[in-house]
């Protein structure tokens, strides 16, 4: 009877995952394509290279303190209503935004599209359990998809924001979203599992239960913390660490204190193999990251490669991640999670020590073989690290915690972009790119080690 189930709802479980796919692929994409656009971008609004990148930095900081919080709202509105709320918002975000009169409502356009795709991943990781029971499948399948989606869709972000820059102009990159958000809100509307009863009460009771101060203590926290780490603002970097500092410790005083906190800061440090993924993918991407941005900057400057040519050398990247991804999910069912996750590390290491040839040469078809071996363990670890926080949390809390994943990756991000800035002061060339090599294989070492300490909760 239950295979009779799950055959019937194939169809229908299938278009759930893809519209979710769909959702959670717009966050990478347009922080990826919009890379492209930066120099026409300086041109149209008059910008100088410190202000036209607030587009960029917009978004990222918008995505990485909107996550956790989109994530806490699934978790107590409805994972499938905040993702459509959230595609609503992009799409109307979006037809908006080439009409933005000033450089300045751009960057509102972008924060705002950020928060309304940071409602995607958490929401999906929510569905996810109650998809997989309806088809009588293991999670890591669904997770693995997702996992797919994502990667593919940084990986051809500059590609696509390059055509349609080139063909339309910088206004494409926002309308391109309007028929992809439309396109899962109508999809996840149709096929995805209906939420269980939402919360009740009073606006009043309702607001008095959100914890308000929580939520702007948080990312108040950590804007302040990433703006220093980014130097958007040089002069007052170490006032903004300072600050941030300050209002996390008043942020954890008052987690500590609410009965019904924003982020559970006591079950956090009970949940210690939460903690040890939450670690392990935050270091894992810096790894990553350095590569992704890293490794483009090298083509270019000691290369002498075209940017058209150094977006297509970083394509195996993506294609070997997406490859892995199943092969993973496969063996994490045979082997475990942590297992797979070990093998993973492992296999990222060795890819890192490999990168050190590019010191020596930086012929094409070396950077191809490189980037295709990085791809194999960045979509093995990505998926363990998926399904290990997806196990490590109780069902009601997988939004918010899984928020807080995506907010790791955006601390790796910004991690390699400072040490990268670090490293390379004047320049990515081969010498500097050797001190990388070096600092990626630390952190290697790092992500092996809390890997090695990792359990999956048997509670």
């Amino acid at each position: 009877m239950q295979q009779t189930v799950s055959v019937s709802n194939k169809p229908r479980t299938a278009l759930a995952v893809a519209g979710l796919s769909l959702g959670t692929a717009l966050n990478p994409l347009n922080s990826s394509m919009i890379a492209v656009a930066l120099v026409v971008l300086r041109a149209d609004f008059g910008l100088d290279v410190a202000a036209v990148t607030w587009v960029v930095t917009s978004f990222y900081l918008a995505s990485a303190a909107g996550q956790p919080v989109m994530g806490r709202l699934a978790d107590r509105f409805g994972p499938r209503r905040m993702f459509m709320l959230g595609m609503a918002l992009v799409a109307a975000t979006c037809a908006l935004a080439p009409f933005a009169p000033n450089f300045a409502l751009l960057c509102v356009a972008r924060a705002v599209m950020a928060l309304g795709t940071a409602t995607a991943y958490p929401s999906a990781v929510v569905m996810v359990g109650a998809i997989a029971h309806r088809a009588n499948v293991e999670p890591a399948r669904p997770l693995g998809i997702l996992q797919m989606a994502n990667t593919s869709a940084a990986a051809v972000g500059p590609v696509a924001g390059g055509l349609l820059v080139g063909f339309v102009g910088w206004e494409a990159l926002f309308l391109v979203n309007i028929p992809l958000a439309l396109a899962a809100l109508l999809i996840v509307r149709q096929a995805a599992p209906a939420d269980k009863a939402r919360e009740r009460g009073s606006v009043a009771e309702l607001l008095r239960d959100s914890d308000i101060p929580g939520i702007l203590g948080f990312i108040t926290a950590l804007l302040l913390v990433m703006m220093a780490a980014l130097n958007v603002l040089p002069g007052y970097r170490w006032w903004m660490l300072g600050a941030g500092t300050a209002a996390a410790a008043l942020f954890a005083w008052r987690e500590l204190r609410f009965a019904r906190p924003f982020l559970d800061l006591r079950l956090l440090g009970r949940n210690r193999p939460l903690m040890l993924i939450y670690v392990a993918f935050a270091v894992f991407s810096s790894v990553y990251y350095f590569v992704f941005f890293g490794l483009p900057q090298l083509l270019q400057e000691a290369g002498g490669y075209e940017p058209g040519v150094v977006g297509l050398l970083m394509l195996p990247l993506a294609g070997m991640s997406v490859l892995a991804t199943p092969w993973a999910v496969k063996a994490m069912g045979r082997f475990g999670v942590r297992r797979v996750l070990v093998a993973g590390v492992m296999l990222l290491t060795a890819a890192a020590a490999l990168m050190w040839l590019l010191t020596g040469t930086l012929a094409i078809p070396l950077v191809v073989v490189l980037t295709a071996l990085m791809g194999i363990p960045y979509g093995t670890v990505g998926i363990a690290t998926n399904q290990g926080m997806f196990v490590s949390i109780r069902p009601q809390e997988r939004g918010v915690a899984a928020g807080i994943y995506q907010t790791c990756r955006y601390v790796g991000a910004i991690t390699a972009t400072v040490m990268i800035g670090v490293f390379a002061g004047g320049g990515v060339d081969q010498e500097s790119w050797a001190r990388m090599v070096l600092a990626m294989l630390v952190l290697c070492v790092v992500t092996f080690a809390v890997s090695l300490l990792w359990r999956q909760r048997t509670e």
